[in-house]
């Protein structure tokens, strides 16, 4: 989801698939490992065994799954002898009050060579925290209002309904015409257009915490949280060319908003400037912006370093309570990445998940349909015995 990118290549339609993972053990002592080339979703095993595929397909609001066993590479490496949790954190670093080891630390700032796309990131995202500085000094509370408004049109119908849960894993069904306002509201948010931020999303699910993944706290927290969008090349190497969402790349809409995406925000910053001057900017984009991409991104690192996992997914993905609160429910992140294709990521009453509660509601009155929600038979399958 790099805030700016070049057209992708000729794509293909994504299998909605990912691979499955090793089990992520908490305590458990691991093996080091030599790397070798090879699709993998974690890098600390190595075996060659057959494993059951599930594949989900949305019928009237459920799922159904059909089982086949295939052959399949998990985890690249020649196995050396076994390492003790302390030998291995004398070597790593365990990230703060977590179990999550840093094992392949990644510094993308300084050590190599920038590229266009990369210093036009950081230069968004610098240029919007430093927006954020004259905050103090122009606030009132109209334009607070219309940071906390935008907060809400750009953040909850734009990334975790439009971006996220619609576009990426196709949890429900809108009407065209609505499905382009959300995703419309999400170009708003400054991360990118949404084929890229859908191509890089579902890269992420299907190599998540391997080697391949885009952002994995293995490879420090700051990377995954934030730096990662800074090293384009990296992320072609290891992913390749968007070729992951040829659904939305068919779609005009889509092309045009990728072939236009810069004049869009400065087009809302003109319009607020134009209502309230430059309190509206620095608070409708600049604050605004900031703490969206912060709630965003602690997805991506906070949720696969602190909190709980209830369901077997071979990778670091946690329940995150706090995260959920502030990211309109994608806080609940291993019930998600164990039921990623589910429109519901709060799954139990006491879940707070306000973008389900939107998704509920437009299928209540007839908008949204072909909503997919985990059965009970996949949820005894992947349930964890001390969860």
């Amino acid at each position: 989801m790099a805030l700016l990118s070049p057209p992708p290549s000729k794509s293909k339609p994504y299998p909605f698939s990912p691979l499955p993972q090793a089990v992520h053990r908490q305590g458990r002592s691991t093996q080091t490992t030599k790397n070798v080339n090879s699709l993998s979703c974690t890098s600390m095993t190595t075996k060659i065994g057959v494993v059951n595929k599930w594949n989900c397909y949305g019928l009237e609001g459920k799922v159904r799954f059909s089982r086949r066993v295939m052959l399949m590479p998990i985890v690249n490496a020649a196995v050396t002898q076994p390492v003790s949790e302390n030998e291995r954190e004398s070597n790593f670093k365990r990230i703060l009050l977590s179990d999550v080891v840093v094992t392949r630390p990644r510094d993308v700032l300084w050590g190599r060579k920038w590229n266009s796309m990369d210093m036009a990131s950081a230069a968004v995202v610098v240029s919007m925290h430093l927006l954020c500085l004259f905050a103090p000094f122009t606030f009132n509370y109209a334009a607070l209002g219309i940071a906390f408004g935008l907060y809400v049109i750009t953040g909850l119908l734009g990334i975790t309904l439009s971006f996220h849960r619609n576009l990426s894993h196709r949890s429900f069904k809108l009407p065209k015409w609505l499905e382009y306002f959300f995703a419309y509201c999400g170009v708003q948010a400054l991360q990118g257009h949404p084929i890229d931020w859908v191509s890089t999303h579902r890269y992420h699910h299907q190599f998540c915490d391997s080697e391949k993944d885009p952002h994995s706290p293995y490879e420090g927290f700051w990377f995954s949280h934030m730096s990662w969008m800074f090293d384009t090349n990296t992320l072609t190497e290891r992913c390749g060319k968007p070729n992951n969402v040829g659904d939305l790349e068919k779609q005009g809409f889509y092309q045009f908003i990728r072939d236009t995406y810069v004049i869009h925000p400065v087009a809302l910053g003109a319009l607020l400037y134009a209502m309230g001057g430059f309190p509206y900017i620095v608070w409708g984009m600049g604050v605004r912006i900031v703490w969206v991409y912060h709630i965003t991104w602690l997805v991506n690192s906070a949720c696969h370093v602190w909190g709980k996992q209830a369901w077997n997914t071979g990778d670091l993905s946690r329940n995150n309570w706090w995260v959920a609160l502030l990211a309109f429910g994608e806080g609940w992140h291993n019930n998600h990445h164990a039921f990623e294709y589910s429109a519901r990521h709060g799954l139990k009453w006491w879940q707070l998940d306000m973008t389900w509660y939107v998704v509920r509601f437009l299928q209540a009155i007839g908008l949204a349909t072909d909503v997919k929600l985990p059965t009970d038979t996949h949820k005894q399958r992947l349930a964890l015995a001390d969860s």
